[in-house]
Parts: structure tokens; C-alpha cells; sequence
């Protein structure tokens, strides 16, 4: 695609329609879809993929009122086995994918996401921390994407009419001759007079109030999501400016993971001595590396047995 990056913020911003009980987030990542995508060389059909995911973990996470981490992550039949997305509060994210590359590559640059996952299941996974009680969600895979699959799961397990669209590209980069970097865009709504309480207005007045905010949300197209050129603001006046549109502040977002050479470690010291040898290279370490991140720890073996760190 030919635009040219020239905002680099990543951020999820909240907005509210006026006079309707509808209400929404946008999400926009540039250098933290960049940093998810660019350490793992996934095909291309793959890190659009992940982008997706880690967009709806942001929609679906900026909405939580606690300190806790929201996990989307699909199991699946095809080539992509398994993509995972994380969001924690405030606004850490991170993503990794598990395929098989020669099938993918066998499907061609433009394969569907039917093509490529085949029948399997979305869960969204909601930890609160603190010993407090998870809860999870599992709906089936839509053969039309994520996006509609994160939507079965607000039809299914919260009974939220909800409408979400995604998009993740390659842009040129200003000044960067063929370079290109990735970025993804979402917005999302939904319909809260749904959830019943104090009922302002008659029912049949809440449902026209959802069918016309639906109908200008259908026409928002993938481009303006990853279009640098289109900010928020002015993509929510396109849509929702005869009705009214307020906009709350840009919410920050960052790469990160939880990964570190003691986790890595207390996992490796559930296995048997004979089950580690296994993983012993010829220099006599364990190398492990992290999938969201790919940081590789170096571990010594007989370090396991008393407890010191490795390094990565």
C-alpha cells in the first residue's frame, strides 16, 4: 500500500455517541505492531493474522476496570495451530503465533482465513489477578475472521450486540526507500442499552438508536484503520458527527512480556533429568526461546537443581 507513515503514537481511545447508549473504542498500533511482528519473520498471511488478534485483545481489554490481563487465543485445525494476544492493564501488550510455515507458504500470499485455520475455537480469557477467580469464554472460529469470531463471543457469552472491524498492512515508510513497517487499526461499538438498568429512553427508540449507528459503522473500510493520514478524531466525525461524538483521551499502549530466565527455569525444573537431556545442545546448554518476544535464555542444567538464574 502507498501511504506513508507519519504517526507512529500506538493507542486505544474510547468515544461515546450522544444521545445514544452506544459506545466505543479505536485502537491504533504502529511501533508496537512493528516490535510484535518484526522479531519472529512470520509470512506475511501470518503477522496479519496476529496484528488482528492483538488489536481485538486491545478492544476488548481497554474496557477492563481492574488491574488484570485479558488473553484472546484461537486453537485450530489448519496451518495456524494457534495465535495467542495478551493486554494488560494498563495497556502492555504483546502476541505470537504457532503454524506450520511450508503449509502456509503452500497456501499462496492471499490465502482466506478459512484457508488458513481451518475449524477450531476463540477464547477470551479475562485474569483479574490477586487469586481472584478467571473467567473464560469459548466460542467456534467464524469462517469470515476474528473479528466476527470476537463477535459470536459478545453474542454468545455476554449478549452485547456488538460490531468490530480490524486491519493490519504494510506501509511505506517516509524516507525509507522500500521499506515498509506493519500497522494495524480497530474500532469497535456497542449497544449497552442491552444490558438493561436505568432505561432512559424506550426500548424501541434504543434499537433504532443501534440500527443507525450500525449502518454508519458498516461503512468504515479497512483502509481508514491503517490510512496514518485518517487520526481518530477524524475518522468518529466522519462517521458519527450528525449525531454527536465524544472522543475521551488516547490510552498509551506498549510491547512487553512477562517472559524472565526464572520462569524459564521453574518450568524446565518439572522435567526429569533424562527428559532434559534431551534438550542439552552440544555445548552442554538449554537454549529457550521465548515465543512472544524471542529473547533465548542459555541455561546450564545443573543450575536447575539449585535454584540460579540464568541470563538471557
Amino acid at each position: 500500500m502507498g501511504f506513508e507513515v507519519t504517526d507512529t503514537t500506538d493507542f486505544v481511545q474510547s468515544f461515546q455517541i450522544e444521545g445514544m447508549n452506544v459506545r466505543g473504542r479505536v485502537v491504533h498500533l504502529t511501533d508496537v505492531a512493528e516490535r510484535v511482528l518484526g522479531a519472529h519473520g512470520y509470512p506475511d498471511v501470518v503477522s496479519g493474522l496476529v496484528a488482528e488478534a492483538l488489536t481485538i485483545a486491545v478492544l476488548l481489554g481497554a474496557s477492563l476496570k481492574f488491574n488484570g490481563m485479558l488473553t484472546l487465543q484461537t486453537r485450530s485445525t489448519g496451518s495456524v495451530r494457534m495465535i495467542v494476544a495478551d493486554y494488560t492493564s494498563p495497556g502492555i501488550v504483546r502476541a505470537c503465533a504457532t503454524f506450520d510455515r511450508e503449509a502456509v507458504e503452500s497456501l499462496g500470499p492471499s490465502a482466506s482465513f478459512e484457508d488458513l485455520v481451518g475449524t477450531g475455537s476463540l477464547a477470551i480469557t479475562i485474569d483479574p489477578g490477586e487469586d481472584m477467580e478467571r473467567y473464560q469464554g469459548v466460542v467456534p472460529l467464524d469462517e469470515d475472521g476474528l473479528a466476527q469470531s470476537a463477535i459470536g463471543y459478545f453474542e454468545r457469552s455476554e449478549q452485547i450486540p456488538t460490531a468490530i472491524k480490524v486491519s493490519a498492512a504494510m506501509l511505506s515508510e517516509r524516507g525509507q526507500g522500500t521499506g515498509s513497517t506493519w500497522r494495524a487499526g480497530g474500532i469497535m461499538i456497542q449497544n449497552l442499552a442491552a444490558l438493561g438498568g436505568t432505561q432512559t429512553v424506550p426500548s424501541d427508540i434504543a434499537e433504532e438508536a443501534w440500527t443507525r449507528a450500525s449502518t454508519l459503522f458498516a461503512t468504515v473500510d479497512g483502509l481508514e484503520l491503517v490510512d496514518p493520514q485518517v487520526e481518530s478524531e477524524r475518522l468518529l466525525y466522519r462517521l458519527f458527527h450528525e449525531d454527536g461524538v465524544r472522543a475521551f483521551a488516547h490510552q498509551p499502549l506498549e510491547f512487553g512480556c512477562r517472559c524472565s530466565a526464572e520462569r524459564v527455569m521453574s518450568v524446565l525444573s518439572r522435567y526429569s533429568r533424562e527428559e532434559l537431556s534431551d534438550l542439552v545442545e552440544s555445548d552442554g546448554m538449554i537454549g529457550a526461546t521465548c515465543e512472544f518476544c524471542s529473547t533465548t535464555y542459555r541455561i546450564n542444567p545443573d543450575d536447575l537443581t539449585n535454584g540460579e538464574a540464568a541470563t538471557p
